[in-house]
Formats: C-alpha cells, structure tokens, sequence
C-alpha cells in the first residue's frame, strides 16, 4: 500500500457506509463519509483511471481548480480506481455555465503539455495533426459508413496548422462538471478524458456536449483568440460530432451527430 494509501486508509473497497452517486455509464461512483471524506470512482477502462490520476497530479502541482487525489489504485487493480477530495458545491446552473467557466478554463489552458494525446494510458503523439490522424482512423475504422467524412477531415487536418504548442484539456467540458465553491471560485471534475492538445479541441467538444447547431457561442469562453480560432473551431467541432457519430453507445447520439455532419 502506499504512503497516501495508508494516510487515509483507502485501499479501493466501497465501506458498507458509502452512498452510490453514479451518474454515468462508463464508472461507478460513490460518496464515503468518514474522518475524511471523499469519493470513489470504480472505472470500466483502466486506461481511463491511469489518466484521471495523472491530470489531478499535474492540477495539483499547478494548484489548478479541481479536487484532490488522495490515493489511486496500482495497475493491477481490479476493478480499476481512484480517491478525491469529496466536494459538496452544487454544479453551476446551465444558463450561467458559459459564463462561470471561463476562468477556469483560462487557468488549465495556462498549463502546458509535455507531448500530445492523454496523459497516461494511451499513445503519446509528437504533434497535434499526427494525434488528429490517428483518432481520425479510429473513427473510420468503428464506422465505415463515415470514411468518405473522415477523408475530408483527413484532408483538412493537413492543410491546417501544425504549430501548435500542447496545454491541458478537459476533453469532456459540459454542465455538471463544473462546480461553485461557497467562496465564489469553480472547479471542474471528472478529468479521466483530459489531453494534452490545441485548446480549441477543448471549445469544439463542449459545443458538442451542450448540442449546439453552431458551435461559434462557446467562443465566448476563448482565452487567445486569434484569426484562425473560428475556422479551426469548426474542424474540431466537425472531429468530435465524427467521433460521436462512430462511438457513441447512445443511437440517439449516433444519429443526431451524423444528421449536423
């Protein structure tokens, strides 16, 4: 077991005590009362926990806004876990969440990568386009019905910008996963996607989680615009309606990200 482990006397076990809070498919969460409480997160995928604990040690070298790692699962683990600081701050109101999550997001696009694509648990890219072509062939490959689509952003992907120095991303930036703390501040949670890329990825996405016909509102929270922000918004925006239309388990989500592609 090691040190924090044995700090806090988590080891991976739900207590008999603990409340289920699952809200998602993919994990298992739990709320653990106790001398010090915190939450649970059993993961389906231990690529996915290797990550989240890799992006809330580098937020907390950063004193970035988010919780707390206190212990993490080894890899051998089954299933695969993690240990955060329990929150109690309600999740920012959906007509406010655009305007509270600038800041934060400001402050994670400050810290800088070391390579591209996740941080753990996954492969490391020495460029953004190369990370691009690679998720591209994924998509293809899970739906070949999209390759003629995926072909185009190939082409696309080649002719943009390739000098692009990588930051932190959320990767999964949607209501609910930011929280107002009693003192005012935000904090976003639920870090197991989080990457190393182009910020603009991290606005395209949320476009595509808040269902927007139009990804050009979340420009809004921009922290560098520059002349090419618009026109590479609408390329990452068109890669992950892709990458929802080729993996999404939703067939809701499939069809709806297919249909505005």
């Amino acid at each position: 077991m090691s040190p924090d482990r044995a700090m806090h006397g988590i080891d991976g076990r739900v207590p008999p005590s603990a409340r289920e809070i699952t809200t998602g498919q993919a994990n298992r969460v739990w709320s653990v009362a106790g001398p010090t409480p915190y939450i649970l997160k059993h993961y389906d995928d231990p690529n996915r926990a290797a990550n989240e604990a890799a992006a809330l040690r580098l937020l907390a070298r950063h004193r970035a806004p988010s919780p707390q790692l206190l212990a993490a699962s080894s890899g051998s683990s089954t299933p695969p876990w993690t240990a955060q600081t329990a929150l109690h701050e309600e999740p920012v109101s959906v007509d406010r969440f655009l305007a509270d999550l600038a800041e934060p997001l400001a402050a994670i696009h400050r810290i800088p990568g070391t390579h591209f694509g996740r941080l753990a648990g996954a492969r490391q890219h020495h460029s953004w386009s190369d990370y691009l072509h690679d998720r591209l062939h994924t998509y293809a490959t899970a739906a070949p019905a999209l390759r003629a689509t995926a072909r185009l952003l190939h082409q696309e992907v080649a002719a943009s910008d390739n000098a692009i120095q990588p930051v932190l991303l959320h990767h999964d930036l949607q209501p609910g996963h930011l929280l107002r703390q009693p003192v005012g501040s935000r904090l976003l949670i639920d870090w197991e996607l989080a990457t190393f890329g182009d910020h603009r990825s991290d606005l395209a996405r949320l476009a595509v989680r808040l269902d927007l016909d139009d990804p050009t509102p979340v420009l809004a929270v921009a922290s560098r615009p520059d002349p090419t922000t618009e026109s590479q918004l609408y390329l990452h925006w068109r890669i992950h309606l892709l990458a929802d239309a080729a993996l999404s388990t939703d067939r809701a989500v499939r069809e709806r990200a297919a249909k505005r592609l």
